[in-house]
């Protein structure tokens, strides 16, 4: 069952197994208030289990694209559709997120994007990447990194 992610009230609902909840809750809502600020789209998630089809699609294109397997079990993945780009999140045990930004017009930017929550490690399939910081009020200090996807998916 889908539920809505207050950015005002950062909850760890979904991901309390994971050993920096806290800071992967402040990552998830750091998403959320970007997604009603810039968008007015209102950012749900789902229990990993019962969205199956949004995390083989993410695990797919990283898989074909960069040789890519996420060893962390998902948590909660969501996937949306807002001014023309399809949308996928996946929250990962250990931290990590991935996102998916596919433009459905052909010409469009498409990206799979990974950020670390703070306190964790980089993950060992995700070594080769640099990643930039940011701060966030929310999530403390977020380590993001990317690639642009080559083929349709």
């Amino acid at each position: 069952m889908p539920h809505t992610v207050d950015f005002g009230t950062v909850s760890t609902t979904g991901l309390e197994s994971s050993p920096v909840a806290d800071a992967l809750a402040g990552l998830r809502a750091n998403e959320a208030r970007y997604f009603k600020n810039k968008y007015d789209h209102v950012f749900t998630v789902d229990p990993a289990s019962e969205v199956p089809s949004t995390v083989e699609w993410v695990h797919r294109i990283l898989s074909e694209e960069r040789g890519i397997v996420v060893s962390s079990p998902a948590l909660e993945a969501t996937e949306f559709e807002v001014d023309g780009i399809r949308m996928a999140y996946v929250f990962y045990e250990s931290g990590l997120s991935i996102n998916v930004m596919y433009t459905l017009e052909e010409s469009g930017k498409r990206a799979v994007g990974f950020k670390l929550s703070e306190g964790m490690e980089v993950p060992s399939e995700l070594e080769s990447f640099k990643f930039a910081r940011q701060k966030s009020k929310l999530a403390g200090t977020i380590r993001g990194s990317y690639f642009v996807i080559k083929n349709e998916y």
